[in-house]
């Protein structure tokens, strides 16, 4: 592999216009698809083979046009102190406002909170239920619009007024934070490489890769369903990666000018030994990404498999944009050692100097192994012991910031009605096969009603046939409580028994349920997703580093680092340190799907430093150095650029920390931990005293399966000798 990258390179630096054209055309065919293709929305939402989403598919078949998958929204009217929405003046006003929404575009349905039951007890809280005809992603703006002014009509006759459910479901954002994070990184860079050209170089090419990315997910986001979050977990992933991956081989290839090699050839060895371990570090996070898939959650396959593709792009574009880009630069990138006009002090790149900070770290970790070992594990072992006490559920409206409407309509009707209010349980009875279908729905309501943790439980309503009914049920708990889930499980129990009295199925579906399911289809999950994934990268990194211990090595660093980062999540995001200093308004459970997506995210990102700086440990070591030696050499050449990435890498994902969703919040965060733990504590710590205490077994492989394995050259060893002029003039040709 290192031979054919090698080639590559030097095309690239060759035919340089060439490659720049092709990136930058289709950019600007993706920038022109994206621009012209609707906005995202929040995607459809479904979790095949649970019972939440087989209700769901019932409702859909035996209640034709009840827009079962349409938009909802919950107009909540708040009286002023000491007055009731009752009163004749506010009710009139209530009464108009829900006329206007009845008379909307896309509207299907507005109830009237009066002849509802949808007042409270003291008579200060009602609320009306807008069914759309289309679902949030396909709601027009001027609906959108004619809800918020019916809104705000009534609150100007008085009345506080909110707006609860998807309708209004706006868009993410970040904020300033990303753009600091971005900043952050072209320090790093400028800091790491030497001069504002070739720091520019990686921030260039990785906006490239995330705007095609970016823009073909924005381009197909309706036609292939993609919600807005998943755009927002490319340009997290890609852009981390993107950096990443450029400043490996911008570096390498600085190191590579430093030993006196021409350009196109330094370029050449840059992309044949750096650009070998980007193939195998972005194929694990391809791997790892695109593994969602095996969770059978529609909307985790997609974001994965897009993320995915945002990875892919990285990759091919830092094996031939930046060898492109590098021909452009000429000699504005210099070698390794010399240090541009702008930050002063130049010297010549083959100055003496002494051990650089890698150095003297590697001499420090071999010399006392076992301690440096133990100290990194006891202290990733500390941060993951809140993860015991982890409480998994999805976001709702609850966990907004306080200054939305979505917000404060979750907290009027909580106060109004009872905090399982926001969280309505919707029991389906499918009554076909009993003999008597209305006294199965009553037996089935009656059931329900002595079940411990209920509020109210509607009377059964039929739908045409008169053989399915649906029952509302309020819980007493909030819809992310125990509690809750714990009546869901009680219902369903009572189902089973109620199908063997009267050969009625009894379902149990919602937005409450539908997240229990979830969270319970995740965890299932995770174990054979875990399997998957580590067995398949544990395979590529034999390739890599024709080694068993090392691989074994880098997978149990990174469940040590992914439990820590899940940790920290838990104590902000569930326990509430340090919340407010990221901006929690809201703590509570985990979202469900974070332990399963740390999983695949953070193991690809973590392989990604493995394979930077264990192949130079091994490039060291298959050219005669002894094991010991082989380690202080790898952490020489590679440590201030693995920490220079891994820093890029934590101020990008530290950067969707300020974002509105509590969901890509979390993800920031939690990746941003991760990437610390496993950059500075595994890699920089654990992995060298292991490797020290292991020695030359490290490096073992059974001859039967030295044999088998084929030898990739991820070291570059066959870069060893001097290229054939006459095969690269045949490749230039081609």
């Amino acid at each position: 592999m290192a031979t054919f990258l090698y080639k590559l390179g030097r095309l690239a630096f060759r035919r340089r216009h060439f490659v720049v054209l092709i990136w930058v055309a289709m950019l600007t065919l993706v920038g022109v698809g994206a621009a012209s293709a609707p906005a995202a929305g929040s995607g459809s939402f479904s979790i095949p083979g649970t019972e939440a989403q087989r209700a769901f598919d019932l409702l859909e078949e035996r209640f034709p046009g009840s827009s079962a998958d349409g938009a909802t929204a919950r107009v909540v009217f708040k009286a002023p102190d000491g007055e009731q929405v009752t009163d004749a003046e506010h009710k009139s006003v209530v009464e108009e406002t829900v006329r206007t929404l009845s008379d909307g575009a896309e509207v299907a349905s507005a109830t009237d909170p009066y002849t509802t039951n949808a007042v409270s007890d003291d008579g200060t809280v009602a609320y009306t239920s807008v069914t759309y005809d289309v679902s949030g992603m396909e709601l027009a703006d001027s609906t959108k619009d004619a809800l918020e002014g019916a809104a705000q009509d009534a609150r100007d006759a008085g009345l506080t007024v909110d707006i609860g459910g998807d309708a209004l479901q706006a868009m993410p954002h970040t904020g300033a934070a990303e753009i600091i994070g971005i900043a952050i990184a072209a320090v790093v860079l400028i800091i790491t490489l030497g001069s504002l050209i070739a720091a520019g170089l990686p921030l260039l090419t990785a906006l490239i890769g995330v705007g095609i990315g970016v823009g073909g997910i924005t381009a197909l986001a309706n036609p292939l369903d993609l919600g807005s979050t998943t755009s927002t977990l490319a340009m997290m992933i890609g852009l981390a990666v993107g950096i990443d991956y450029a400043l490996f081989i911008v570096s390498r290839y600085r190191a590579e000018l430093a030993e006196g090699r021409d350009r196109e050839e330094a370029v050449g060895r840059a992309v044949g030994t750096a650009g070998s371990a980007v193939v195998f570090a972005g194929l694990t996070v391809v791997i790892a990404l695109a593994g969602l898939a095996v969770v059978n959650i529609p909307m985790l396959t997609k974001m994965g498999l897009a993320a995915a593709g945002t990875v892919v792009i990285a990759v091919l574009i830092a094996l031939t944009m930046i060898p492109a880009l590098l021909g452009y630069a000429g000699r504005k990138v210099q070698p390794a050692g010399a240090k541009s006009k702008l930050l002063g002090r130049g010297k010549a790149a083959d100055a003496e100097a002494g051990p650089n900070m890698g150095t003297r770290w590697a001499r420090f970790v071999v010399r006392r192994p076992l301690a440096v070992l133990l100290i990194g594990v006891v202290g990733l072992g500390a941060a993951a012991i809140p993860v015991g006490s982890m409480e998994m559920g999805l976001p709702d409206d609850g966990s907004q910031p306080t200054d939305t409407t979505q917000r404060r309509a979750y907290d009027l009707l909580s106060d109004g009605f009872g905090p399982g209010f926001n969280g309505p349980l919707m029991v389906v009875t499918d009554a076909r096969a009993s003999a008597d279908p209305e006294a199965a729905a009553n037996e089935v309501a009656d059931r329900i009603e002595g079940l411990p943790d209920v509020v109210s439980v509607t009377e059964p309503a039929p739908n045409e046939a008169g053989d399915t009914y649906t029952i509302t049920v309020i819980p007493d708990s909030k819809p992310s409580s125990v509690q809750t889930e714990d009546l869901v499980h009680a219902i369903r129990d009572a189902g089973a028994g109620i199908k063997a009295d009267t050969d009625a199925s009894v379902l149990v579906t919602g937005t409450t349920a539908l997240n229990i399911d979830f969270s319970q289809k995740m965890n299932d999950a995770l174990i054979p997703y875990l399997a998957l994934v580590v067995g398949l990268a544990f395979l590529l990194l034999i390739l890599v580093f024709r080694s068993i211990l090392v691989p074994l090595k880098a997978a149990l660093g990174f469940l040590l680092s992914v439990l820590a980062a899940l940790g920290a999540v838990v104590a902000v995001f569930q326990w509430g340190w340090f919340a407010d200093v990221i901006g929690v308004e809201e703590t509570g459970p985990i979202m469900s799907m974070m332990p399963i997506f740390m999983v695949g995210v953070v193991f690809g990102l973590a392989m990604d430093y493995e394979v930077f700086l264990v192949t130079r440990m091994r490039e060291a070591f298959v050219h005669g150095e002894e094991p010991t030696q082989a380690i202080v050499t790898g952490f020489k050449h590679g440590a201030r650029v693995v920490s220079a990435a891994a820093v890029i890498m934590m101020a990008v994902f530290a950067g969707f920390i300020g974002s509105s969703d509590s969901m890509v919040k979390m993800i920031g965060f939690g990746l941003a931990i991760a990437v610390f733990f496993d950059a500075f504590v595994v890699r920089m710590a654990i992995v060298p005293a292991v490797l020290a205490l292991l020695g030359k077994k490290a490096w073992w492989l059974p001859r039967w399966l030295d044999r088998a394995v084929p030898n990739v050259d991820v070291e570059g060893e066959g870069l060893r000798t001097a290229s054939d002029p006459e095969e690269e003039k045949e490749l230039v040709r081609a």
